[in-house]
């Protein structure tokens, strides 16, 4: 026994260093079309979120987080591969019509993108399990047909991941769903839950080993629908508002200026009861002190079109469009040990970054000959600065929410718009112009070319491809 007590303590110790080298477990929470000011503690006094909120508790919240483009598809491939959507050429939301078919009365056709993600691209998935995660998708994916679908792009699991850019099958939000990479449950089931539920079944099965969680809300796109009980909780509290609805003024489109929908207030709610079943879950199995949770949203609220359901104001406009509405999103990281609680950072990111912070997290190297835009964030998580640099967007598209083709960079608090119709350009000092309410383009030409031959030359370095003036484009 005494020959045997050195060797067990030897052996305890070095089951106690594996556990503590185990690499981090991340769940990753993406919301489609939710909007900045759409979370509690971003600002929505009419939506509740309480679930979300106290995410933001334990963690620490982006006030200038981007999305990669102002619309859907783009923006996912940017978190699955750190490359901006200049590079894998999926500039629109897959879906939309190719120029050679674009039929609607615009002074440009529309540039061609790409409709699925290439095989080649190199998602986090795909690193991730190379180095020993399992890995797990469950719903919206819309980036590809069938032969692009999650199981081929590194993950293991798909629940619910297929082309289509929102739940339109059988009963959309309610099973049946008619989603064939999603098996029906009770008549009546609510998507958003059952996301959840099936989100935790996984990290139950997977928990004593690292893995990646990728719940991919198909909440709050279209259909607006939400659960009867919630709907009615939120007519009842739109009676206690001061005032009705609020109408402005975006280009040719009315744009909502307060928060008092009731179907969508209903869906953003079970969104983040989703969220919490999901973070509980966590606790209960003990995962939460080596698990990293991100939440983040893929474009801004919708604003301006189909159902006008939220308002984003302080912001400019909403999904669709290149001003701050439609890219700036809510977005809060919690690195146990790491993040301090409670914290705020006014640090600008973008989308393209989770790719390296997430392998800088997890101690992972980026892959060797690997082209990525994005940056790492993890020294913010820290607690440190960084100089993010430039980040920028090229949208050669024309938005279902009445968007034109656009692009933009912000370096510091400057945001320099290009509008590709005209050709004009518009400048905005974000820390005191929130709104983009001021352009002050013809008061610093000199920083306005500085900016847009930045602009230019990123462009060019990425392969962007620009839409065309019909009178050229029929020559």
């Amino acid at each position: 026994m005494r020959t045997l007590a050195p060797l067990l303590i030897l052996l305890t110790f070095a089951f106690a260093a594996q556990a503590d080298e185990r690499k981090p477990n991340f769940v990753f929470l993406l919301v489609d079309d939710l909007g900045w000011t759409d979370i509690g503690v971003y600002g929505s006094s009419f939506y509740e979120t309480p679930n979300v909120d106290r995410l933001a508790a334990t963690g620490l919240r982006f006030t200038n987080a981007y999305a990669a483009c102002q619309v859907c598809s783009p923006t996912r491939a940017s978190i699955m591969t750190g490359r901006y959507p200049t590079r894998t050429g999926i500039t629109d939301y897959i879906g939309a019509a190719q120029p050679e078919r674009w039929n609607r009365k615009t002074k440009m056709l529309p540039a061609n993108y790409e409709m699925q993600l290439a095989l080649d691209e190199v998602t986090i998935a795909e690193v991730l399990k190379g180095n020993g995660y399992a890995t797990f998708f469950a719903g919206k994916w819309h980036l590809g047909s069938e032969k692009f679908f999650p199981e081929h792009q590194g993950f293991d699991i798909n629940q619910g991941g297929i082309d289509r850019g929102g739940p339109y099958g059988g009963k959309k939000y309610f099973s049946p769903y008619g989603n064939p990479r999603l098996k029906d449950g009770p008549d009546g089931e609510h998507l958003p839950d059952r996301l959840a539920t099936e989100t935790v079944k996984f990290m139950t099965e997977h928990k004593d080993e690292p893995f990646l969680a990728y719940l991919s809300f198909y909440s709050v796109h279209t259909p607006l629908m939400s659960r009867e009980d919630l709907k009615q909780k939120y007519l009842e509290k739109k009676k206690t508002l001061q005032h009705g609805e609020i109408w402005g003024q975006e280009g040719e489109r009315k744009v909502r200026l307060v928060q008092e929908h009731a179907v969508y207030a209903g869906m953003v709610e079970a969104m983040d009861q989703a969220v919490g079943k999901v973070l509980n879950a966590i606790d209960e199995l003990k995962l939460t002190d080596n698990t990293v949770v991100i939440f983040m949203s893929d474009n801004g609220g919708l604003s301006t079109s189909e159902g006008h359901p939220t308002s984003n104001l302080p912001l400019r406009a909403g999904k669709g469009w290149i001003y701050e509405g439609g890219i700036r999103e809510p977005m809060i990281v919690r690195w146990p040990g790491v993040t301090k609680a409670d914290s705020v950072s006014e640090q600008y990111v973008s989308s393209v970054d989770f790719f390296p912070t997430m392998l800088d997290i997890a101690g992972i190297a980026v892959p060797k000959d690997l082209t990525i835009d994005g940056m790492s964030f993890a020294p913010v998580l820290q607690g440190k600065a960084i100089d993010r640099g430039p980040i920028f967007w090229h949208y050669p598209h024309y938005g279902n929410q009445g968007g034109s083709p656009s692009a933009a960079v912000r370096e510091g608090n400057w945001k320099l718009a290009e509008f590709y119709e005209d050709g004009h350009l518009e400048l905005f000092n974000l820390s005191d112009d929130i709104g983009e309410q001021h352009n002050v383009a013809d008061q610093h030409p000199e920083l306005v070319e500085k900016l847009h031959a930045k602009l230019e030359a990123w462009r060019k370095e990425t392969g962007a491809k620009l839409p065309t003036h019909r009178e050229a484009a029929a020559k």
